[in-house]
């Protein structure tokens, strides 16, 4: 059963991640990236202008990188390019070629993921309290005009709890396609353990979020934020938490997650702040 406030330990951190008028701050800029990193990321500024071009309308940093808390050779590169038009088929192709060759250049980073949207999504109602609070509490700008400045401040609040955690139910049937569709190795496995935990982790932090009163990015401390209103449910996500950082290719675990805690946290998400509000066809 879900537990009060009075069992949660909190200190001086109260209110991490917030403004003095308790809206979330946002995280990462330049100036944490870590001298390592920083040619990293000129080469991907260069490389996303030059394969956008004047399509692109602006870039971000977002992840570990832009926070300064990068580990080197461990840490992935983490980009979103926003396009002044819908992306197609070939911008996806065109992020992945860009993400395959700047991984193979930098050993310093261990892949590169790239998000893409168009300006108009970014900026849509639909998607204010989702991709655009993402944009503007999440991302570091790196290209053109920063869309945060036409974006509201955020609350860690149940609305935003809900339009951006909130679809969880929807996405367990497609983690059970991709489980069932990848090889049966470690190097094939990891890469979903990894991605699947963090998913979890930071859906169980932004079910207590509005409670817990802050944010924060690091997935230990969203885990034992979880755990201290979900005391029953609290280890399975510190063990998730974890294997965010340090995955390893285990199908039990992958399992584990869309048979048990992913239903489990889907259903109690829809509980208390109810579902994510639906998209039109091919949105996502």
């Amino acid at each position: 059963m879900p537990q009060g406030p009075a069992s949660v330990r909190r200190g001086p951190e109260s209110c991490r991640g917030l403004d003095s008028l308790g809206f979330i701050e946002r995280e990462g800029s330049h100036a944490r990236v870590g001298p390592v990193f920083r040619p990293v990321v000129t080469a991907a500024r260069d490389r996303l202008l030059e394969a956008f071009g004047a399509r692109l309308d602006s870039a971000y940093l977002y992840g570990s990188i832009p926070r300064g808390t990068a580990r080197v050779g461990r840490s992935d590169l983490d980009l979103v390019a926003v396009l002044r038009e819908e992306p197609a088929d070939a911008d996806r192709a065109t992020a992945r070629a860009l993400g395959r060759t700047l991984d193979e250049e930098f050993p310093e980073i261990d892949g590169v993921g790239t998000l893409l949207f168009s300006r108009a999504r970014v900026l849509s109602e639909l998607e204010r309290y989702d991709i655009g609070w993402f944009v503007a509490c999440q991302c570091t700008p790196l290209l053109g005009e920063d869309l945060a400045e036409f974006l509201p401040r955020y609350r860690p609040d149940s609305l935003l709890a809900r339009e951006t955690n909130g679809d969880l139910a929807r996405l367990l049937p497609r983690w059970r396609d991709r489980i069932a569709a990848a090889e049966g190795t470690e190097e094939a496995l990891r890469p979903l353990v990894r991605f699947m935990s963090r998913h979890l982790v930071r859906t169980g932090f932004t079910l207590v979020m509005p409670r817990w009163n802050g944010w924060t990015s690091d997935l230990r401390e969203m885990a034992e934020a979880f755990a201290g209103y979900y005391p029953d449910r609290g280890e399975q996500l510190c063990r998730a938490a974890e294997s965010g950082y340090e995955p390893v290719g285990d199908g039990a675990v992958l399992r584990s997650y869309v048979d048990d805690l992913g239903p489990w946290l889907a259903d109690e998400y829809a509980r208390v702040h109810g579902v994510k509000t639906s998209r039109p066809p091919g949105w996502d």
